[in-house]
């Protein structure tokens, strides 16, 4: 059975003590961005940080939230210092290297998941632009041009971070919603397990002394890195489904859902948006619209009616014919 597997980064593919990395990198970024004093960097840095970690709502990237409250902060703008920052990246941040280290026998254990035709996912923490979290993969020794992962989380591309659950339903979102099991591997109960466990997935916990609360997946399990491999096995020969029906997972789907929208059709062209794929069929604009007018005109309404009304009568609305009426 193929299986969707996520796996957590730091203290999972990479040994990573984020007590030692974490200051070591804000001290070398207040360091790059020496126009600014290093303490109002690092506090401002800080305080957009959590504004991304605290983001619970679908509308922005989390790179355009840390955006739209760090540089105006320092009484600058994101452009003004792209290429401070991309110096940063290329230059600096991969003298933090000697602080990590490959994880002993992440290599075979990627070898096994990409030989039995499983897609891996890298549901790292939101936090850092792709190149950040590229060249840690790198240094955990899975160079992105040769490990062929589904899906990389990154802060151009995501929304929610960890803790949410929305963070978890966003990248099944964004991989299609796939009808194969997905589970989650990771080394912190609160960010990694307890929201990926919100959505119904099996999930590993890398702890050797401790087991995992009650309310957890009956599959799910914790224990030591040698002891992910035989749970996979497990995992392959069981059917496993996604049980998508608490209100923390409902909830969890609703607002990742537009939130992948956004990130599917920011890279399209106008033209893009306007081509029919056959005669007779809609657009991409007016498909969107159409999602749009209907949540806003019939969906949101018949839900106002259900909780106001005792045994509401909801009328039935032809509402394909608003694409041609409406342009």
């Amino acid at each position: 059975m193929k299986l969707t597997i996520l796996f957590d980064l730091d203290d999972t593919l990479l040994v990573n003590d984020v007590n030692k990395f974490l200051p070591a990198y804000i001290r070398l970024l207040s360091q790059q961005l020496s126009d600014f004093p290093a303490d109002r960097v690092v506090n401002h840095l800080l305080a957009a940080t959590q504004k991304m970690v605290e983001k619970s709502s679908p509308a922005l990237t989390l790179e355009e939230t840390f955006n739209q409250h760090f540089y105006p902060a320092l009484g600058t703008t994101p452009e003004a210092q792209q290429a401070q920052i991309d110096h940063f990246y290329a230059n600096a941040f991969p003298s933090l290297r000697p602080l990590t280290s490959p994880q002993p026998g992440a290599q075979g254990l990627m070898n096994y998941v990409l030989q039995q035709g499983h897609d891996g996912g890298v549901a790292t923490n939101p936090l850092f632009p792709r190149t950040a979290i590229e060249q840690r993969l790198d240094w955990a020794g899975f160079p992105v041009a040769s490990t062929p992962f589904k899906l990389i989380t990154n802060f151009s591309s995501f929304h929610f971070s960890k803790p949410h659950p929305a963070f978890y339903a966003e990248i099944l979102a964004q991989s299609g919603w796939q009808d194969q099991p997905a589970v989650m591997l990771g080394d912190n109960l609160k960010d990694d397990l307890l929201p990926a466990a919100q959505l119904g997935m099996p999930v590993y916990w890398l702890n050797q002394s401790a087991s995992l609360p009650e309310g957890f997946h009956p599959l799910s399990r914790s224990g030591s890195f040698a002891g992910i491999l035989p749970w996979l096995k497990t995992i392959e020969a069981s059917p496993v489904e996604l049980n998508l029906t608490s209100p923390q997972a409902l909830l969890a789907v609703l607002k990742s859902t537009p939130a992948a929208f956004h990130s599917f059709v920011r890279p399209l062209t106008k033209t893009q948006w306007k081509t029919r794929p056959a005669r007779g069929e809609w657009c991409l604009t007016e498909i969107m619209c159409h999602l749009r007018d209907v949540e806003r005109e019939i969906n949101l309404p018949r839900i106002r009616q259900i909780l106001r009304e005792e045994n509401p009568f909801l009328p039935g609305i032809l509402s394909d014919s608003w694409a041609s009426q409406r342009k």
